[in-house]
């Protein structure tokens, strides 16, 4: 039986909320200085933004829209749905150029945007497929707008709503970054073309989404205009599933690849299209914020109680069957054709945020974290120009797991990961802290600062660390004056003898590490609230806390219903999975097995891989040389495996 995890839903009171309890402390205000990630996101400004767009001018995605807008001949190129690759590419670009002025980059995306805007028809309609040849439209398009959005004419379904959701989160980034409301005024115009066509009335479609992602574009129209009607819609699009089935305007059956089977607010169980399924998840959850709809808000905590307790690798992979790149049963977590899509972990990482805003606790940020560290971060290499769509934990360095490839691939046909990842890279600032009242959240160690308004005080936080390597931070607080306020420190939970919060993983090696704190050098004993150090004082200029987090390597083991990991050990170190590659062990990991007692022994490599901590493996029959599990596959195909076998008597 999985065991219960204490959800927090019945004494939280949302019946008059009008956001979430917790607000975001803008990325914009968030500056990164960090020996881990600051050589990850210059990469993503410099190589990985241009490379994306140079891909998709390579591949035809941008002449579409000029096709569409009739400046240049030709028929259709590609997949009608690779409209939102140029809008996630477009996103990205806007985060970058909140972050880094680029005058280089700002003229190209906006002459990009200007293809656009000629693209959309005068009704606001903007679906280049379709809009190039309308008569025959191809692919998975049908001749009439919108019908097979749901996969009705058995040809999978259109994406035109999807492409529109990814519309609107470009073009409100864009505007939010730049201040330039082009893009941001052909969202609008769409979207009120979308909120005619859907809703109650009798004339009008209710359709759900074919890929959720619209409802999460609508809200972010809706918390820029106040237009009420864009968070009517998303909640109407999503209250469509698992209803009217046998529309005629849709010829729907129940369907679980879609989460279409029941309604949302009766939905427990992660099932269906994994990426799918958390962005509807996450828009879920902003529903519930906006609405204080309590419906929403039990049903998708009992969804996040399913995934963290059943169907989680321990990557912080979702979605492991490839056959759909779909949630399979609980606790059927395979490793070597684990599919783990990075959009998967994306969209992971966007809903555990969104529970984190929700509820306040850490065990949302932990698996944020490993998301971010491990699930999300294989998936793009540190040269920004390749990329894994799966992201396996283990691999014979034979099989040709990422679409054609046994390593990570320049591109895809369906490219959605490489320019999921330009968008995402540069957001991992905005998770860093979060803000209640006169309460700071400080949710990730990541270097750099932030400045924020503090209970009516402007206070700058500097944070610095070696963190993921070490578990030594360091933060400076300055307020402009003497300020009383708390500050919420999260103690993960992996330094809480604690992998992911439910038992689907713990540690066996029956270590305790501890977590010290001191305040202005003073020792301090760590009061836990909902996962946080919670520190209240009148903060002066200058006054700095000191955490300290024992790092040991840890030996974990799977709850024993996942039979991939019967008899199998896995190692961490930090917020860090472990793996061991056939580069650093004469080619061959697959085919051994490790006897007790296993010892670990660490060693600082800044030669290798960028700059990592590796991990030598002895055993009385056996030693191996690990490594990060992001950094697999960056020296060739080779063999891979994170769960090692455990010698039998």
């Amino acid at each position: 039986m999985l065991k219960p995890i204490l959800l927090l839903f019945a004494s939280l009171t949302l019946a008059s909320a009008s956001d979430y309890p917790i607000q975001p402390v803008p990325f914009t205000s968030v500056r990164v200085n960090d020996s881990f990630w600051t050589p990850r996101l210059e990469t993503n400004r410099v190589r990985t933004v241009w490379y994306d767009f140079q891909k998709c001018e390579e591949t035809g995605r941008i002449d579409n829209f000029a096709k569409a807008a009739k400046q240049m001949p030709g028929p259709h190129k590609g997949d009608p749905f690779d409209d939102s690759d140029v809008y996630k590419v477009i996103e990205g670009a806007a985060y970058i150029l909140a972050l880094n002025p680029d005058p280089k980059l700002a003229q190209y995306t906006d002459a990009l945007i200007d293809k656009i805007a000629a693209a959309q028809e005068a009704d606001g309609y903007l679906y280049t497929a379709r809009t190039i040849e309308p008569e025959n439209p191809p692919g998975r398009a049908s001749k009439k707008r919108w019908l097979n959005e749901r996969g009705a004419l058995g040809n999978g379904d259109s994406h035109e709503l999807y492409n529109a959701g990814h519309l609107y989160e470009a073009g409100a980034a864009y505007f939010q970054a730049t201040g330039k409301r082009k893009l941001l005024d052909v969202a609008l115009k769409n979207a009120n073309l979308v909120a005619s066509v859907f809703g109650p009335q009798d004339d009008q479609l209710k359709i759900p989404s074919g890929h959720q992602e619209i409802e999460i574009g609508l809200i972010k129209l809706y918390r820029i205009t106040q237009d009420q009607k864009y968070l009517d819609l998303a909640k109407f699009l999503l209250d469509c599933r698992g209803r009217n089935f046998n529309d005629a305007q849709a010829h729907r059956q129940p369907n679980p690849y879609y989460s279409d089977h029941v309604p949302v607010t009766e939905q427990t169980e992660a099932v269906g299209h994994a990426v799918r399924s958390a962005y509807m998840y996450s828009a879920m959850a902003d529903v519930a914020a906006l609405t204080g709809d309590r419906e929403y808000l039990s049903a998708v905590g009992h969804l996040w109680n399913n995934v963290v307790g059943a169907k989680l690798h321990l990557t912080g992979g979702i979605g492991a069957n490839p056959n759909g790149e779909a949630f399979g049963p609980d606790y059927d977590l395979p490793n070597a054709t684990a599919y783990n899509e990075t959009c998967a972990a994306i969209a992971n990482a966007l809903w555990n945020y969104r529970m984190f805003l929700l509820h306040g606790d850490a065990k949302y940020m932990d698996v944020l974290e490993r998301i971010i560290y491990n699930g999300f971060l294989s998936g793009v290499g540190m040269t920004g120009d390749c990329f894994f769509y799966p992201n396996p934990l283990e691999s014979d360095g034979k099989t040709k797991f990422n679409h054609g490839s046994n390593t990570r691939a320049a591109w895809f046909g369906c490219s959605c990961c490489p320019v999921n990842d330009v968008r995402f890279m540069p957001s991992i600032a905005g998770f860093i802290y979060g803000l209640s009242g006169s309460n700071l959240f400080v949710n990730l160690y990541i270097g750099g600062s932030v400045e924020s308004k503090i209970a009516g005080t402007r206070v700058k936080i500097t944070q610095q660390t070696k963190y993921p390597w070490d578990g030594k931070v360091t933060l400076k607080v300055d307020p402009e004056r003497p300020t009383p306020f708390t500050m919420k420190l999260r103690v993960p939970g992996w330094a809480q003898n604690e992998p992911v919060p439910s038992d689907l993983y713990a540690y066996e090696d029956g270590l305790e590490p501890e977590a010290h704190l001191a305040v202005d050098g003073k020792k301090t004993k760590i009061h836990l609230e909902n996962g946080y150090a919670k520190i209240s004082q009148k903060w002066k200029p200058g006054d700095t806390i000191s955490l300290d987090f024992e790092m040991p390597v840890r030996r974990v083991r799977a709850h024993p219903a996942v039979k991939a990991d019967d008899w199998h050990f896995a190692v961490e170190r930090g917020p860090l999975v472990y793996c061991a590659e056939g580069a650093d062990n004469n080619g061959k990991v697959l085919s051994s097995n490790f006897a007790a007692p296993v010892s670990f022994k660490t060693e600082d490599r800044s030669d290798l891989l960028g700059g990592i901590v590796t991990i030598k493996m002895t055993s009385p029959n056996k030693t191996f040389n690990l490594i990060p599990y992001y950094a697999w596959s960056h020296r060739g195909p080779n063999e891979m495996r994170v769960w090692f076998p455990k010698a039998t008597d």
